[in-house]
């Protein structure tokens, strides 16, 4: 087991802003896993994992907690019958092409999440209509204990949420998939990338999807563009031009700067439309959002 101290966490997000963690460790298996949770129990650290960075934002002080970025067995992929088998830090396009290579549908939609396969267990990922929860049959769930085997429901998948707590890590996940062929799924998986190429700022540094969309009526993209706020900036963050519901790092932001303009975001939407956006994206760090 190897912790490092102080290292910088920007490297680590795609918005590419952060300061450092306190320590930051790359597990490689579940018994490495398992005592590095130990450690941290121990010691009375929170526990932190950063997948592929893409669904956060990162306190710009030092965070003051175990952050773990998932390697080796524990970011493999493998095809097992008809199951797609995803270590917790495999990267959702690697689980793509393990399925498409041996010719299983379903798992498509990943194409359009660049995370992993375990961020998409604690967020209940899905884009283009389908969910985690339509494709996992189970994970395995590590915490200081030990490990436990989780289906869907005990994992409590709804929209972008689940019920894992803080020290609870997905060391793996499991995928019921469809026999398909190779050239299906990549047509099928080219559109929705397609797609996601037409309207999301993809050829610039963001952390995905800013705010949830609400149950009912406008979607929060749609709600923040009829605000005006379309390519409103604070400091090096701008509200995207090409999709609303994505904050860029126009050169130089901080994560105060984006912190402040979520919350000026938030503020106008609610004036407007009376709806309280609440976060996607996942905060690292002492951040809050101000209340309304």
């Amino acid at each position: 087991m190897h912790v490092d101290e102080n290292v910088a966490l920007a490297r680590y997000t795609t918005i590419g802003t952060g300061g450092p963690a306190r320590w930051f460790a790359r597990p490689e298996s579940m018994a490495e896993l398992q005592e590095l949770l130990r450690w941290a129990r121990e010691r009375e650290v929170r526990v932190e994992v950063v997948g592929l960075g893409s669904n956060l934002l990162v306190h710009d002080d030092a965070v003051d907690a175990l952050v773990l970025k998932l390697s080796g067995d524990l970011a493999a992929a493998h095809v097992d019958g008809e199951l797609l088998v995803l270590g917790g830090g495999a990267p959702n396009a690697v689980g793509l092409h393990r399925a498409r290579a041996a010719g299983l549908g379903g798992f498509e939609f990943a194409s359009a999440i660049p995370g992993t396969a375990g961020g998409g267990v604690r967020m209940n990922a899905g884009a283009y209509g389908r969910e985690w929860r339509d494709v996992l049959v189970d994970a395995v769930v590590v915490d200081a204990d030990g490990e436990r085997t989780l289906g869907p429901e005990e994992l409590d998948l709804s929209y972008r949420h689940s019920g894992l707590a803080a020290g609870e890590v997905v060391a793996q996940a499991r995928f019921g998939l469809e026999r398909s062929t190779a050239d299906a799924v990549r047509a099928i998986a080219a559109e929705l990338l397609a797609r996601r190429k037409a309207t999301q700022p993809t050829n610039k540094r963001t952390f995905g999807s800013v705010f949830k969309n609400p149950a009912e009526g406008r979607g929060a993209g749609r709600m923040i563009e009829e605000c005006g706020l379309k390519g409103h900036r604070i400091g090096g963050a701008v509200v995207s031009p090409r999709h609303a519901n994505f904050i860029e790092n126009a050169g130089g932001a901080t994560s105060a700067d984006c912190m402040a303009l979520m919350a000026e975001v938030r503020r106008r939407v609610h004036e407007r439309f009376g709806v309280e956006l609440e976060h996607e994206v996942q905060f690292l760090g002492p951040l809050e959002l101000p209340p309304l």
